[in-house]
C-alpha cells in the first residue's frame, strides 16, 4: 500500500485550506506506507493471537514486512527542510530480493499526484515488472482518495489525498485483481485509520489461499463480497491465462493499422504507445504479446513509463514502452532522431520505411478482423435488465471468453500464415535454418519483411522451438492446416517445383492463394492407382479453422476462512482438499482430462497444506490421466522437500517409488542434455575442402538430398579422377546451378492448353533448349512422369512417351548438311514411329536422365514402390548438376556414377516374383524424412469411425507404424499419407501396440511404460509405469457383455490385468520364465508365451513359431501333452511374426531367395496345414504383420529395407 507524501504536513495543509481557500494545493510525492507478502501463518506460532502470526508458506517460503509507525509525525519546520525529497523507509522495512520499492511509487503515480479539494473517481492501471532473466510479474494498483482529518468536520472544506493499493503476482490476472480491489475499497472507505493497515493485511493473506488452476479447462472461483472472482486458467502449458479484453486493441486501431504495429513487433523495432487512459496502455501492450503468440518479445517491455522514466524511451536498444498522451510532443521529437515508432488511439505515426506484412496473410487476417463481433452491446440489446449483478457478470465473462478465442485462433492463423514455411527450410539432424532458400522462395513484394524479421531475437527463439520439436499452438495449426501434397512433401527427399496446379492456379487471381504452401511441393508419384483400390475411405467433413472446444468447469472455492490463523487455515485446506475429493468421486473416470486438473488442484493443495506424500500421490495420477499438465518443477522441490521419515514411508508405497525414480532420471536427462540443443546454424557454403564425411553434412545441410547412399554416389562424381575431396568452389558452383534449375522449373509458364494435358500434381523439372526433332521443332520437357513436347511458335503439347511405355533409348546421328549431329532416339511401346531429337551437345545427359527415369519407373512398378521413382528423379537432376558444374570432358562420365538404377537393371534382375507381384499391392517407406533406414518394429492398423468428421481426428482408419527411434508415425489408410509428425513416445524402442478402444490406443515401450494414446485428438498424455521391465506383450478381453479388461506382460514374467476405464490395476502375478515375449487371450484363457511368437485360431488350434527356426507348431488346445504337427517352410531360417487372417496363417520371418538373405512371408492353409504362398518383397526380415479388416495385410521390415508393404487378402 502506499498514499502520497506532502512536503508540508497534510494537517498545516488542512487548516491553511480552511482559513483561506484560495491557497494553492502543492505537488506529492509517494511513499511505500505498508508491504505485504507470504508467509502469514506459520505452524509454530499456532498459539499466538491471530494479529501477530506470520504467513502460512506456498511454494516459497519468504518472512513478511510492514512498515512500522514507531516515531512520531515530523513536525512541520523539520519537513519543510526536506525540499520535498521522498523519504526512505524506515530501517526495520524489510523488502522482498524480488520488488524494488524504489520505483514503485513512481509507477503506481505515474502522473502528478496533488491534494485535492473534490474527491474523484477511483481510478485502476496495470503494471508489467521484467527481471534481469526475462521473468515477468504482474500488478495492479487502484487510487482512491481519503480526506485529510482535521477539526473541522466539514465536507465543503474538506482536502483529499490519494491512496494507491497495489496486488502484485506471478500471473497475469488483471481483471480477477482488479474485481479483488473493489471489494477491498468498500471495506476501506467506510473503516477508520486505525484499522487500515489490518484490512489491507488480512486482504492479502486471503489473496495467498487462492490456488491458481492448472491449465485446462477448470477454472477457479472464490467470493469476495459482495463479487464472485473467477481464475480462468491458461489454454495450456505454453501460453499464460488470459484474463483481459482481448479486442481492445481492435477497438483503438483499424486492422491494417494493428497489422502494422504487430510488424513492427515482429520486426523488433522501438515503440512507444501514448494513451489517455494508464490502464489502457498495459491492457492494449499485453493483448499484442498475446497476438504474436508463440513468438515472444525479447526487450524491455515498460508498457507504463512515468513523468520521471521518460528518459528511458532514449534508450539504444529495441523497447515496447507507453506513456500518456501528455507526453506525446517530447516522445515524437526523440522518436525523429532516433527512428522509434510512436502510437496512440486515434493516430498511427507512420514510417515510410516500414515493409508491409506479407501479403497473403495480411489480406487473411482483415477479412476475418471485419468478421468479428466485439460489441457485447449488440449481443446482449434483446434481453431484458438483469438484477444478480454476478449472474450478469457471468454472462459477459462467457461472451468475453468465446471472443477472445476466436481472436486468438485469428491472431495465430497469422502467424502461421507469415512463418508456417519456415519449416520446410530447416534441418532437424544439424539444426541449420536455410536462410537465402526461404527468401528466395517468398514473394518478391514480401521479401523486405522477411529479410528484418530474419534476423531478431524474436524469430530466433522462435527457430529454436521448432527445431526442437516443441508440440504448440502454431505447431497444431500449421498442422492442421497443410494440405495432402504438402504433407507428402514435408516426409519426402526429392527437390521442390511447383505442380501443375500450381501453375493453373497462376492465372487466377492473387486472392484464391492464401501461401505457397502448395506451389513448393512434389506429387506422390505413384501414377498407378493402388491407393484408391486399397482405399477406407470414410465419408467426412472439411476442415475448417474452427476446433470442437472442450466445455469450460468451474470450481468454486470454500468461504475463504480468517487468514491469520494456523488453525483456521488448515480447517480451511481440509476442507478445500475434501470438497475436491466429493468432485472427483462424483466425476468419475469418464472425463480424464478434467480428472487430470483436479488431481493437480488437489496436489498443489496438499502440498501447501504440508501434506507432501499426498500431493505426490495426486501427481503420479497425473501419469494415467494428462501428462502434458505434469509439473516437474513442482515435484521437483517436492521431492527435494521430503525429509527422512517422509522419504521413508515413501519407500513404502510402490507408485510414489516410480514417481521418484522418475523425477531423478528426468533430472539426470535434462542435465545431460547435449549444449547443441539451443544452438541454431544458418547454411553457409564451405570454405575449405572436404572429405567424404564434411560433404555429407553440407549436403544435407544445403537441403540438397538426405540420403546417405545418394550423397556418397555424388561424392564418387564430384571426385572422379582427382584426389578424394571437393573443392569449395565446385561444391558453390554445383549449389548454385542446383538452385538456378530450380528457380527456372519455378518460372516455367505453360500455356494452359499444355496443362490440360498434364496430371495435377506434375511437375516439370526439366526443360531442353530448343530442339529440331521428328515431331516438330521446340523444347523437350520433362516430368516424373512423362516426356513431352512443347512446340514453339504457337505454344503446343505433344507428348512424346511415359517413362513405364518405354522400350529403347539410345544415341544416334543425324546428318545435317556434312555435319553428323548427336540425337536422341526413343522408342515407345505406344507408337510405332521413334522419337528422335537432335539434342547436340545435350544429348549424352539426356540419354543418362531418361535411361535412369526409365529404370526407376520400372522398379516402381515391378515392387509396387513409388519411392524407386523418387530416387531415380532426384538422381537425374544431380546428373543435370554435376555435368553443369564440371563443364568438362569427364563430366559425362562423372554424372554416370548417379545411375543407381540404370546399373541395377544391368546387375540385378528388376523381376519380383509373379505370385508377390500379383498380391503386393503398394509400398511406405516410413523413413524418408532420416537420413537413413530405420527398422519397422511394430504396425498396428485402426479402422475408421463412421460419422465422424477427419478434422475431430475420427473418419478414415489409420496406419500406426512404431519406429526403431522410439517415434510412431501415423499413416491415413484411405491414402497412405502421413497425417502429422511422428509422436515420441518414450526414448526406448516399441515392443508391442495394442488398439483397446476407439479412445485408446496402448503402446509397450522398452523402457517399462505403456503409453496411452487418444487416435481422436493424437495426444500421448497417458502413462502406465507399474511394469518393472520392458513391456512385451498386449492384448484385452473384446467379450461384448463383460467388463472391458487389457492384459500386459513384461520381459521378466510380470502379468497386469488393468480396468480399461480407470486406468487401475486389477490383478497382477508373476510367471518363472526366462523371457515373457507375449500372450493372448482365447476363450477365457490367457496364453503366454515365453520365446518366439504365437496365434490360436478356430478349431482348437494354437500355432506356434521360433526366430531360430524355420518350423510352425500346430497344437490342439484341448490336449497341449499331446502331440503337435510341425509345418516346415521352404528356405526360412526363422519366424518373427505371425497373425491369422480368415482361414490363413501369415507368417513373417526371414529366409533365403536366389541366393540372397530376404524377408520373407508365408501365407499357410489353417485347415489343410500347407503353404499356399511365399512372398518376397523386402531386403530384410519381416518382423511385424497387421490385418486390415481382413482385407490387407501390412507388413514391415528390419533396419536395412525399413519399408511397409500392403498385401491384398485372397
Amino acid at each position: 500500500m502506499l498514499r502520497t507524501n506532502m512536503r508540508f504536513p497534510l494537517l498545516s495543509l488542512a487548516q491553511a485550506y480552511h482559513q483561506d481557500r484560495g491557497i494553492k494545493l502543492p505537488l506529492l510525492d509517494a511513499e511505500v506506507l505498508q508491504a505485504h507478502a507470504p508467509p502469514f501463518v506459520k505452524k509454530e506460532n499456532a498459539g499466538d493471537a491471530p494479529n501477530h502470526t506470520l504467513a502460512f508458506s506456498r511454494l516459497q517460503r519468504r518472512r513478511s514486512y510492514m512498515k512500522k509507525r514507531e516515531k512520531p509525525a515530523e513536525p512541520a519546520q523539520d519537513a519543510a527542510k526536506s525540499n520535498g525529497a521522498s523519504q526512505p523507509p524506515a530501517e526495520n522495512l524489510s523488502v522482498p530480493k524480488d520488488i524494488d520499492l524504489v520505483a514503485l511509487p513512481q509507477l503506481c503515480f505515474p502522473d502528478v499526484c496533488a491534494v485535492v479539494a473534490r474527491i474523484q473517481e477511483d481510478s485502476y492501471h496495470f503494471l508489467v515488472f521484467t527481471d534481469v532473466c526475462g521473468n515477468r510479474t504482474y500488478g495492479v494498483v487502484v487510487q482512491y482518495h481519503r480526506p485529510i482529518q482535521h477539526n473541522n468536520h466539514s465536507t465543503s472544506l474538506r482536502l483529499y489525498t490519494t491512496y494507491g493499493i497495489c496486488v502484485i503476482s506471478k500471473y497475469p490476472y488483471y481483471s480477477a485483481l482488479r474485481d479483488c480491489l473493489s471489494c477491498l475499497l468498500i471495506q476501506l472507505k467506510t473503516c477508520r485509520l486505525m484499522e487500515f493497515e489490518e484490512r489491507v493485511n488480512e486482504f492479502s493473506a486471503k489473496l495467498a489461499l487462492v490456488p491458481v488452476p492448472p491449465p485446462g479447462q477448470l477454472h477457479v472461483e472464490f467470493s469476495l463480497r459482495p463479487l464472485q472472482i473467477v481464475l480462468p486458467s491458461r489454454e495450456d502449458k505454453d501460453r499464460p491465462a488470459v484474463d483481459l479484453d482481448l479486442h481492445l486493441p481492435f477497438l483503438c486501431f483499424r486492422p491494417r493499422e494493428l497489422l502494422e504495429v504487430v510488424t513492427c513487433i515482429l520486426m523488433e523495432q522501438r515503440m512507444v504507445f501514448c494513451s489517455t487512459d494508464w490502464a489502457r496502455l498495459t491492457l492494449v501492450a499485453e493483448c499484442l504479446m498475446l497476438y504474436i503468440h508463440p513468438l515472444q518479445w525479447q526487450h524491455p517491455f515498460v508498457p507504463i513509463l512515468s513523468r520521471q522514466m521518460l528518459d528511458f524511451v532514449m534508450a539504444p536498444t529495441s523497447f515496447l514502452m507507453g506513456c500518456h498522451i501528455h507526453h506525446i510532443e517530447e516522445i515524437v521529437s526523440v522518436s525523429l532522431k532516433l527512428g522509434s515508432w510512436v502510437f496512440c488511439s486515434k493516430c498511427l505515426d507512420r514510417n515510410a520505411d516500414l515493409p508491409s506484412t506479407p501479403c497473403a496473410a495480411r489480406d487473411c487476417f482483415i477479412k476475418r478482423a471485419e468478421g468479428l463481433q466485439i460489441h457485447y452491446d449488440l449481443e446482449v440489446c434483446h434481453l431484458g435488465t438483469g438484477t444478480d449483478v454476478n449472474v450478469l457478470r457471468a454472462k459477459r465473462r462467457d461472451w468475453q471468453r468465446r471472443l477472445n478465442t476466436e481472436i486468438q485462433r485469428i491472431t495465430l492463423e497469422l502467424i502461421v500464415n507469415i512463418f508456417g514455411e519456415v519449416l520446410d527450410h530447416l534441418n532437424y539432424e544439424h539444426r541449420v535454418f536455410n536462410s537465402e532458400e526461404f527468401l528466395r522462395s517468398r514473394e518478391i513484394t514480401d521479401q523486405k519483411f522477411y529479410q528484418k524479421v530474419l534476423d531478431t531475437h524474436i524469430f530466433h527463439s522462435f527457430l529454436r522451438d521448432r527445431l526442437n520439436g516443441k508440440m504448440d499452438a502454431f505447431t497444431r495449426m500449421e498442422l492442421s492446416t497443410r494440405s495432402e501434397t504438402h504433407k507428402t512433401r514435408s516426409m519426402a527427399d526429392y527437390p521442390r517445383r511447383p505442380t501443375m496446379h500450381e501453375m493453373a492456379l497462376k492465372c487466377t487471381s492473387p486472392e484464391t492463394r492464401l501461401s505457397k504452401k502448395l506451389g513448393m511441393s512434389l506429387p506422390n508419384l505413384s501414377e498407378h492407382a493402388p491407393i484408391d483400390r486399397t482405399s477406407f475411405q470414410l465419408p467426412c467433413a472439411p476442415i475448417g479453422l474452427h476446433v470442437l472446444e472442450k466445455p469450460i468447469k468451474t470450481f468454486k472455492l470454500p468461504e475463504l476462512p480468517p487468514p491469520l490463523s494456523y488453525h483456521y487455515v488448515q480447517n480451511y485446506y481440509s476442507d478445500l482438499i475434501n470438497q475436491l475429493g466429493r468432485v472427483m468421486v462424483l466425476m468419475g473416470p469418464s472425463d480424464s482430462s478434467l480428472m487430470a486438473r483436479y488431481h493437480y488442484l488437489r496436489g498443489f493443495v496438499s502440498f501447501v497444506a504440508g501434506k507432501r506424500l499426498d500431493a505426490l500421490g495426486d501427481f503420479q495420477n497425473l501419469y494415467k490421466t494428462d501428462t502434458d499438465i505434469f509439473p516437474v518443477e513442482l515435484v521437483t522441490a517436492l521431492v527435494d522437500s521430503l525429509d527422512k521419515e517422509e522419504r521413508a514411508q515413501a519407500d513404502q508405497r510402490p507408485e510414489l517409488i516410480r514417481l521418484l525414480s522418475r523425477v531423478k532420471r528426468e533430472h539426470e536427462r535434462e542435465r545431460a542434455r547435449p549444449p547443441e540443443y539451443g544452438t541454431i546454424k544458418k547454411f553457409r557454403l564451405p570454405k575449405t575442402h572436404m572429405q567424404l564425411e564434411d560433404f555429407v553434412r553440407s549436403v544435407q545441410e544445403s537441403g540438397i538430398v538426405k540420403d546417405l547412399s545418394t550423397i556418397h554416389r555424388l561424392f564418387d562424381a564430384l571426385t572422379v579422377g582427382q584426389q578424394k575431396q571437393v573443392d569449395p568452389d565446385v561444391f558453390r558452383y554445383f549449389y548454385t546451378i542446383w538452385k538456378e534449375t530450380e528457380a527456372e522449373a519455378q518460372d516455367v509458364d505453360l500455356p494452359v492448353a499444355v496443362l490440360k494435358h498434364m496430371e495435377h500434381n506434375e511437375c516439370v523439372y526439366k526443360l531442353s533448349s530448343s530442339v529440331k526433332t521428328n515431331y516438330g521443332v521446340g523444347k523437350i520437357a520433362m516430368t516424373q512422369r512423362r516426356l513431352f513436347l512443347l512446340t514453339e511458335g504457337r505454344a503446343g503439347y505433344v507428348e512424346i512417351t511415359k517413362f513405364r511405355d518405354i522400350e529403347d533409348v539410345r544415341i544416334s546421328s543425324a546428318a545435317l548438311l556434312l555435319l553428323r549431329i548427336p540425337s536422341l532416339k526413343i522408342k515407345s511401346s505406344l507408337k510405332k514411329e521413334v522419337f528422335e531429337a537432335n539434342l547436340k551437345s545435350e544429348c549424352d545427359l539426356w540419354n543418362l536422365m531418361v535411361k535412369e527415369m526409365w529404370a526407376g519407373r520400372k522398379m516402381a512398378d515391378e515392387h509396387k514402390d513409388p519411392q524407386y521413382m523418387q530416387q531415380a528423379l532426384t538422381n537425374a537432376l544431380l546428373m543435370d548438376a554435376v555435368v553443369g558444374c564440371l563443364q568438362s570432358q569427364k563430366a559425362i562420365f562423372a554424372a554416370s556414377k548417379l545411375a543407381y538404377f540404370d546399373r541395377m537393371k544391368l546387375e540385378v534382375p528388376m523381376m519380383v516374383t509373379k505370385t508377390t507381384s500379383e498380391t503386393l499391392k503398394h509400398k511406405i517407406n516410413p523413413s524418408l524424412d532420416l537420413t537413413s533406414q530405420q527398422a519397422v518394429d511394430v504396425l498396428l492398423y485402426t479402422p475408421g469411425q463412421l460419422g465422424v468428421a477427419d478434422a475431430d481426428g475420427g473418419g478414415n482408419p489409420k496406419l500406426w507404424c512404431a519406429r526403431s527411434d522410439g517415434k510412431v508415425l501415423v499413416f491415413d489408410a484411405a491414402s497412405w499419407s502421413m497425417q502429422q509428425n511422428a509422436v515420441q513416445v518414450g526414448m526406448s524402442r516399441v515392443n508391442c501396440m495394442l488398439g483397446v478402444n476407439q479412445q485408446q490406443l496402448w503402446i509397450g515401450s522398452q523402457d517399462s511404460v505403456i503409453y496411452i494414446i487418444n487416435p481422436c485428438s493424437m495426444a500421448c498424455n497417458k502413462q502406465l509405469t507399474e511394469h518393472r521391465s520392458e513391456v512385451t506383450g498386449l492384448c484385452v478381453n473384446i467379450q461384448p457383455c463383460s467388463l472391458l479388461v487389457a492384459y500386459s506382460c513384461s520381459a521378466e514374467g510380470t502379468v497386469i490385468v488393468w480396468d480399461v476405464s480407470t486406468l487401475q490395476v486389477r490383478k497382477n502375478f508373476s510367471l518363472s520364465c526366462g523371457r515373457l515375449q507375449s500372450l493372448q487371450l482365447h476363450k477365457g484363457t490367457l496364453w503366454c508365451c515365453k520365446i518366439g511368437t504365437f496365434r490360436s485360431v478356430q478349431k482348437e488350434q494354437l500355432w506356434s513359431g521360433s526366430a531360430d527356426s524355420g518350423q510352425l507348431c500346430v497344437w490342439r488346445c484341448g490336449d497341449l501333452s499331446g502331440t503337435f504337427q510341425k509345418i516346415q517352410l521352404p528356405d526360412c531360417t526363422g519366424v518373427l511374426c505371425m497373425i491369422k487372417v480368415k482361414d490363413q496363417i501369415w507368417v513373417g520371418g526371414h529366409g533365403c531367395s536366389s541366393g540372397m538373405s530376404r524377408g520373407k512371408i508365408y501365407v499357410v492353409d489353417a485347415e489343410r496345414h500347407s503353404v499356399e504362398k511365399e512372398l518376397v518383397a523386402h531386403t530384410d526380415s519381416v518382423q511385424t504383420l497387421s490385418s486390415a479388416e481382413d482385407r490387407y495385410v501390412l507388413s514391415g521390415s528390419a533396419g536395412q529395407d525399413g519399408k511397409i508393404a500392403i498385401w491384398k487378402v485372397e
